[in-house]
C-alpha cells in the first residue's frame, strides 16, 4: 500500500475514490472497471486507471480460481467457494480510503505489462 509515483495524497479526488472503489465490487465491478477504462477522463487519472486494471485483472484470476477449485472438488466445495468472489472488498475499501492495494504478483505483473 504503497503511494506511487504520480497518485500522491493531493492527486486522488473523491470521483476518483468513488470509481476506484466502485471497480472492485463483486459481480458488478468489472463493468464498472470497463467503463472507467473506456472514459477519457477517468482512464488519464492514474489512481483510477491502476484501480480498474487491477481489478479487472483479479476479477480474471478470482473466476479462474473459482472453476479450478469446482473441477478439482468436482463441484462438491463450489458453494464454499463463493467466498473468493467476496476478496476484493479489501481493495474495495483501501481505494475509498485512497490509498492503493498491492496484491502480490498481481500489482507487479500489471506494471510489467505496463498497463497502468
Amino acid at each position: 500500500m504503497s503511494e506511487q509515483p504520480g497518485m500522491g495524497a493531493m492527486d486522488v479526488t473523491n470521483d476518483d475514490r468513488l470509481w476506484a472503489a466502485l471497480s472492485y465490487l463483486p459481480f458488478v465491478g468489472w463493468i464498472i472497471a470497463a467503463v472507467a477504462l473506456l472514459m477519457e477522463e477517468k482512464r488519464s487519472r492514474p489512481f483510477v486507471k491502476f484501480s480498474a486494471v487491477q481489478s479487472l485483472a483479479l476479477d480474471v484470476v478470482l473466476v479462474l480460481l473459482y472453476f479450478l477449485l469446482s473441477v478439482v472438488s468436482l463441484g462438491v466445495f463450489s458453494l464454499c467457494a463463493w467466498i473468493i468472489f467476496f476478496l476484493p472488498l479489501w481493495p474495495a475499501y483501501e481505494a475509498y480510503k485512497g490509498r492503493l492495494t498491492e496484491i502480490p504478483l498481481l500489482s507487479a505483473f500489471i506494471r510489467n505489462q505496463s498497463w497502468a
